[in-house]
């Protein structure tokens, strides 16, 4: 097999540029990167790794010759986040290098061998089909080896890298058949030799896969869709993220912030209760408002008529700019049971998706999803998801600086959207029943419970299982919606910081506020409007922008929005 050596090319001398040219250089890179990982689509695959290395390399060092003083301060943060992103790219690269690492002793040479045939078929190399029928029967041998070891415990793993295993088999199967399907048929030497080879490697990695996620993480058959495992990245790893989010803060820090939050919440929530005439036993307090939810069929005319009230009452205190088809054209939509199980509550963005039991779900299922999505919790949870909250950021967003796209963050996304709780409940011209205040509080709460589960989790501190007791324990969380929100978090589709981005981010946007509107150096519309408008980035960069921070080529975060724990 030939192997390609990439040589990143240098270029030592700085030149001018504009800002424009900035914008561009993030518009290529924002289509290169995917092209490459379509092409090198296995993700264990070295040549994959090298490759988007060499990229990250090339770019970065071409950076280098841009003239930064030379670029006005929209194009200096536009350098800066594509010189972050590319940095944080290479980092995460590296991290996910040695993860992988972790997991050969099960992969053995059959993951190397799928990974050549496939790859040799996207470089259109010649296949020798009597050669491939070997490669494939030795894949099923090799297999054949090592589900024995695994049998006979010769093989031990921490269950987090034997689950990342056992996907990265499956991976390898998916695309050992794309590889099969690619050739069979169309050439008759390759099926004649390669056909049962290949059906006998499909079943053994199939079974390869089901006996490691059994033997070694302890997910029995039948049961894959509802364990959660997840996977820790440690503290290293959770620098690395801090870094690139631009969080002048370290995992420890996070966790002070989290406690310090959780502390207010519960101290508001002890004051609500008083007031419903519970004392302090504000559990009481919120069990009567979780049984406060609309009857079968009514629950999309709340959501319509709470909507509704949160954009009138913007529009009417002319908090943000609301463009008339923003607050025309959001859609309803209603959640399928099995999505629920990983998404309990509401999602919203350019549509608000409705959570409530249907009449397939068993009773005590009914009534969890029906207390866990009463008015109280869904007041808050509507103008979260749709204006002032994702659907106006995401329409505004979708016509400024769209190129900015690329550099989207939880921290941004989801800080945005939790930021309006926050105004709100400041805001004494919103109108609030205590019922309405426990609803809001216990979404804060929840918030600050992520940032102590999602860290401790990848810090090593808590389990999965533990995570589910901690979101019971501290907000009062219905079991099966705790599970939901753990299993949402840890099991791959989100950034290992995506949860606690929602305190901190909306904790930096309040910061910021108190830093121009509060102090009347900016009004609150333009306030609104500009960070809307400026698109999606780590905060500390819309700070920037908007008191014009100097800045310089190597600039790293600095920014305590929260004070110090030391003071």
């Amino acid at each position: 097999m030939v192997s390609t050596v990439y040589v990143p090319v240098t270029h030592p001398q700085p030149c001018q540029q504009s800002s424009e040219s900035i914008r561009n250089r993030i518009e290529i890179v924002a289509e290169d990167i995917p092209e490459l990982e379509r092409f090198y689509n296995i993700m264990t695959s070295p040549q994959r790794a090298a490759r988007l290395r060499v990229y990250y390399d090339e770019q970065l060092t071409d950076l280098t010759r841009v003239a930064f003083d030379s670029l006005d301060q929209q194009g200096k943060v536009d350098y800066l986040l594509l010189k972050n992103y590319l940095e944080r790219r290479r980092r995460q690269l590296d991290l996910e290098v040695a993860r992988d690492q972790k997991t050969e002793p099960l992969l053995g040479p059959f993951a190397s061998t799928i990974t050549a045939l496939c790859e040799d078929r996207q470089k259109a190399r010649p296949l020798d089909a009597k050669k491939a029928a070997q490669d494939v029967h030795d894949v099923q041998n090799a297999i054949q080896t090592l589900k024995a070891q695994v049998q006979n415990s010769q093989i031990t793993m921490d269950k987090f890298s034997a689950f990342r295993a056992a996907n990265t088999v499956d991976e390898l199967r998916a695309r050992l058949a794309e590889w099969y399907d690619f050739y069979k048929g169309y050439d008759p030497l390759f099926s004649w030799w390669v056909a049962q080879p290949y059906a006998a490697a499909d079943q053994q990695l199939g079974e390869y896969a089901a006996l490691i996620r059994e033997k070694l993480v302890g997910i029995k058959p039948g049961e894959q869709d509802d364990a959660i495992v997840g996977q820790p990245i440690g503290r290293d790893g959770l620098l690395v993220e801090l870094e690139a989010e631009k969080i002048a803060y370290t995992p420890e820090e996070l966790l002070w912030i989290g406690e310090q939050e959780y502390a207010w919440c519960e101290a508001e929530m002890k004051k609500v209760s008083r007031e419903m005439g519970f004392g302090d036993n504000w559990r009481a307090a919120l069990a009567v408002v979780r049984e406060d939810y609309v009857e079968p069929g009514q629950q999309t005319q709340l959501v319509r008529d709470l909507a509704l009230e949160a954009i009138e009452y913007v529009q009417k205190h002319d908090l943000v700019t609301v463009p008339p088809l923003a607050a025309e054209a959001w859609r309803m939509f209603m959640m399928a049971p099995e999505r629920q199980k990983v998404n309990p509550f509401f999602l919203g963005g350019q549509s608000i998706i409705v959570s409530y039991p249907t009449d397939t779900m068993d009773h005590e299922a009914k009534l969890m999803s029906m207390r866990g999505n009463n008015i109280h919790y869904a007041r808050a949870t509507v103008f979260h998801e749709l204006i002032p909250g994702h659907h106006l950021q995401l329409f505004i967003n979708a016509r400024h600086r769209l190129y900015r796209r690329l550099f989207g963050t939880p921290f941004s996304v989801e800080g945005w959207a939790l930021y309006w709780e926050m105004v709100l409940w400041d805001d004494e011209r919103f109108p609030k029943t205590p019922s309405n205040r426990v609803g809001m509080l216990f979404w804060r709460m929840h918030r600050c419970a992520r940032i102590l589960f999602s860290i401790k989790f990848h810090l090593g501190q808590l389990s999965p299982e533990e995570c589910i007791d901690l979101l019971v324990d501290m907000v009062g969380h219905e079991r099966a919606t705790a599970e939901g929100e753990v299993r949402r978090s840890l099991n791959g589709d989100y950034s290992p910081l995506y949860q606690a981005g929602y305190m901190l981010g909306a904790l930096q946007l309040y910061s910021l506020r108190q830093e121009l509107v509060v102090t009347g150096r900016m009004a609150e519309k333009e306030f609104h409007d500009r960070i809307l408008r400026n698109n999606q980035m780590p905060i500390e960069f819309v700070r920037a922008l908007l008191i014009d921070l100097p800045l310089s080529a190597d600039y790293r975060a600095s920014w305590r929005f929260y004070g110090d724990p030391s003071r």
